[in-house]
C-alpha cells in the first residue's frame, strides 16, 4: 500500500513540474524576450506615453540595433543658446519617420576638444593670428575642460595630448612653427581615429585653417566628411583667407646674416579652384557635423566667436534613440530634429551610417 502511495506521489509531482514548465515556455514564446526591469527609469521630462513599458517589438529593436546619440544645439536669432528645453519640446525623425526618444539630457558637463592648427606655408604670415586666436579659446574654458593641440603642415604633429593644464597648452600653442605643404585631411583623420575614438563624454574639434589641402596621403575630403558625421563629433571651423597672400606669392621677411632679407615663398595648390573647393569643404565639414563655420576675416571680434563656440560646447542637449529600422544593412540614414519653438535655429548631425551585418559576422 505504501509503495502505491509513493508511486502516486511521484506521478503527481512529475505532472506538476511538466505543467509549470509548459506554462513558462508558453509565456516565453508569447513575448520573445524578458520584459524591462521594473526599476528602469524613463527619460527626464517624458510624457505619459514615454513612460509606458516598452512593447516586446520595441525591446527586440533595442537588441538588434545600436543606440544613436545626437548632440543638439538650439539658438536664438543672435546665436545664443536657448536653455531650459525639455524632452517634450523635441521631435526626431529618421528618414522622415518619427522615432521614440529613449534618453534626453541637458546637463552641463566638461568637454574634450581638439584644436587643430593649420601651420602650412600658406598661413606663414598669419601664424601669430592663429596662435593668438587659439590662446583666446583656451581662456574661455573651465578648469575641468580638457584640450589637445594638433598642428599640421607637410606632417601632422601632436603638440599636446589631452590636458587641463593651461600652462602646458599655452606653451604647446606658442611653440608651433610653419612648414611647407598642407596635410589637412590627414590631420582630421588622425584625430578622429587615433584620439577621439578612445575618448568618452562630450567631444569636439575646433579647426583653424584656410581649408586648402595639398599633401594628404591617407584621407580625402569626402572620407573625412563621412568620418566626422559618423563619429558624432562636433567640428567647428575658423577659416582664414589666404588667397591674396598666395596670389601675390607671399612676400615676407627672413632673418639671416647681419640684416633682414626680403624673400618670395613659393606655394602649391593655391589656384582659384583650390580655394573654391576649400570653401565648399569647410562648409560641408562643419554643417554635416552639426556645428558651424566662422570666417575669421569677417569677424569684428574673433574672441566673441570663440566665446560662442565654448558656450555651445558647454551647453548642449543630447538625444539618444534606438532606430525603428533594425536592419543592419550599412545604409546611410538621414536625421532631422525639430523643436516646437518659433524663431530658433536647430543644429544637429545630419545622419549616421547603420551597422553592417557583414562587419558583425567578421568580428
Amino acid at each position: 500500500m505504501r509503495a502505491k502511495s509513493k508511486i502516486s506521489f511521484f506521478i503527481f509531482f512529475a505532472v506538476l513540474v511538466a505543467f509549470l514548465h509548459s506554462a513558462a515556455f508558453a509565456q516565453s514564446d508569447q513575448y520573445g524576450t524578458k520584459p524591462p526591469h521594473p526599476t528602469l527609469k524613463s527619460p527626464e521630462g517624458g510624457s505619459e506615453a514615454d513612460n509606458k513599458q516598452k512593447t516586446p517589438e520595441e525591446m527586440t529593436v533595442k537588441l538588434n540595433t545600436a543606440l544613436v546619440s545626437v548632440p543638439v544645439i538650439v539658438t536664438d536669432r543672435d546665436g545664443k543658446f536657448i536653455p531650459n528645453l525639455s524632452l517634450r519640446n523635441f521631435s526626431l525623425y529618421e528618414e522622415n519617420i518619427r522615432q521614440s526618444i529613449d534618453n534626453f539630457s541637458s546637463i552641463e558637463v566638461p568637454f574634450n576638444v581638439v584644436l587643430i592648427l593649420d601651420t602650412s606655408g600658406s598661413t606663414r604670415f598669419k601664424l601669430e593670428d592663429i596662435q593668438e586666436a587659439a590662446l583666446s579659446f583656451i581662456d574661455q574654458l573651465r578648469e575641468q575642460d580638457r584640450v589637445m593641440i594638433v598642428s599640421f603642415d607637410s606632417q601632422v604633429y601632436i603638440d599636446s595630448e589631452f590636458t587641463s593644464d593651461r600652462k602646458k597648452l599655452r606653451k604647446a600653442i606658442l611653440q608651433t612653427r610653419t612648414g611647407g605643404a598642407t596635410r589637412l585631411y590627414d590631420s582630421i583623420d588622425l584625430v578622429l581615429t587615433e584620439r577621439l575614438a578612445k575618448v568618452t563624454g562630450r567631444k569636439a574639434i575646433v579647426l583653424f585653417s584656410d581649408g586648402v589641402d595639398t599633401a594628404s596621403k591617407l584621407a580625402t575630403a569626402p572620407s573625412t566628411i563621412d568620418l566626422v558625421e559618423e563619429s558624432g563629433v562636433l567640428l567647428y571651423g575658423v577659416q582664414y583667407d589666404t588667397k591674396e597672400d598666395v596670389r601675390q606669392g607671399i612676400v615676407g621677411t627672413a632673418r639671416g646674416g647681419s640684416r633682414p632679407v626680403t624673400i618670395q615663398i613659393p606655394t602649391t595648390g593655391a589656384s582659384a579652384e583650390d580655394y573654391r573647393r576649400a570653401d565648399r569643404y569647410m562648409k560641408d565639414l562643419t554643417d554635416r557635423s552639426g556645428a558651424r563655420l566662422y570666417k575669421a576675416d569677417l569677424l569684428g571680434d574673433i574672441k566673441q566667436a570663440f566665446q560662442l563656440i565654448a558656450d555651445e560646447l558647454r551647453h548642449q542637449y543630447t538625444i539618444s534613440y534606438y532606430p525603428s529600422n533594425d536592419k543592419r544593412d550599412g545604409s546611410y540614414r538621414r536625421i532631422r530634429v525639430v523643436v516646437d519653438q518659433s524663431n530658433v535655429a536647430v543644429r544637429a548631425r545630419k545622419g549616421y551610417r547603420a551597422e553592417s551585418g557583414e562587419s558583425e559576422q567578421q568580428q
